[in-house]
């Protein structure tokens, strides 16, 4: 892989433009970018250089690797076909995007009858670690095509490990995702107990904090956003958590598994999002645990 080759990015989004900034600023390498809408491209010509892509053929025709930063699987399907007639030796494509696991053993056997080859790259942590340039990927795919993306990952991620062939990035963070949500879940019924028999939630919090209940959702989604009740839009939503638990949930049955406390997390999300919460920040969730039982 030339090291002064093209790079293309697809999906300038919450995540995907900070990414994409970082690489333009960090690799030394041309970035070549696309999305469906105008602002996010001009803004990183703008800020960092970056190159607008005629259409999504002209930025697979140009770039060596090329990134995928897109909602869902539905999305990183239907850009496929136009990176699959550009594919060929050399080429690789790096799915950051959360998808199923299925669904990238398809592409990536689909990419390597083609030549190039297709590396599951999901990110995780928040919004200001894509800003940071500090986000966590968990890869799949072949090895040594991800030993040659791997200081192209590290212009946004501080940590990255090869988990396995490909799909099994995507296996981990999506099982990573499932426990999350269920553990937020498990902080907000935590809350609702607290306050209706009379216990301040800061005091609960900040005693769970100090004990074996300590974790990351406690201290990032617990004390930040559901203390305060803050549960912005513009940020992962309770539909965006319910996708990634459906695919969870899609691996559970592929392993003969029936995991009910991803089902309980799950009917949560979808009671918060037939409340109207579908856009709000996950932790939204406490709104449907806090309702009144049925019949009261």
């Amino acid at each position: 892989m030339s090291e002064t080759a093209p790079v293309g990015f697809v999906g300038l989004g919450t995540m995907g433009a900070p990414m994409c900034r970082h690489l333009a600023r960090k690799s030394g390498r041309p970035v070549i970018v696309r999305d469906e809408r105008p602002e996010p491209v001009r803004r990183l010509v703008d800020e960092c250089g970056a190159l607008p892509a005629a259409s999504l053929a002209d930025l697979a025709a140009r770039a060596e690797v090329t990134f995928l930063s897109l909602p869902g699987g539905p999305e990183v399907e239907a850009v496929a076909p136009a990176l699959l007639a550009a594919a060929g030796p050399g080429r690789i494509v790096v799915d950051c995007s959360t998808v199923p696991a299925a669904l990238t053993r398809t592409l990536a056997a689909r990419f390597a009858a083609a030549g190039a080859r297709f590396i599951d790259a999901p990110v995780a942590r928040t919004r200001d670690a894509a800003e940071a340039g500090a986000l966590s990927v968990t890869a799949g795919g072949d090895k040594a095509a991800f030993d040659r993306v791997r200081p192209l990952l590290a212009c946004f991620a501080t940590d990255i490990a090869h988990c396995g062939p490909p799909g099994a990035g995507q296996t981990v963070k999506i099982l990573n995702n499932m426990v999350l949500t269920q553990t937020i879940a498990a902080l907000a019924e935590a809350l609702c107990i607290a306050r209706r028999v009379g216990v301040d939630g800061e005091t609960l919090f900040a005693a769970l904090a100090k004990g074996s209940a300590d974790s990351f959702a406690l201290r990032r989604h617990g004390m930040k956003a559901l203390l305060p009740g803050d549960f912005p839009e513009r940020a992962h939503s309770c539909r965006r958590a319910l996708k990634d638990l459906d695919c969870a949930l899609e691996l559970a049955g592929e392993a003969g598994l029936r995991p009910r406390g991803a089902e309980a997390a799950r009917g949560l999300l979808e009671a918060a999002i037939a409340m109207g919460l579908g856009e709000a920040y996950y932790p939204a969730l406490i709104e449907a645990v806090d309702r009144p039982p049925p019949g009261n």
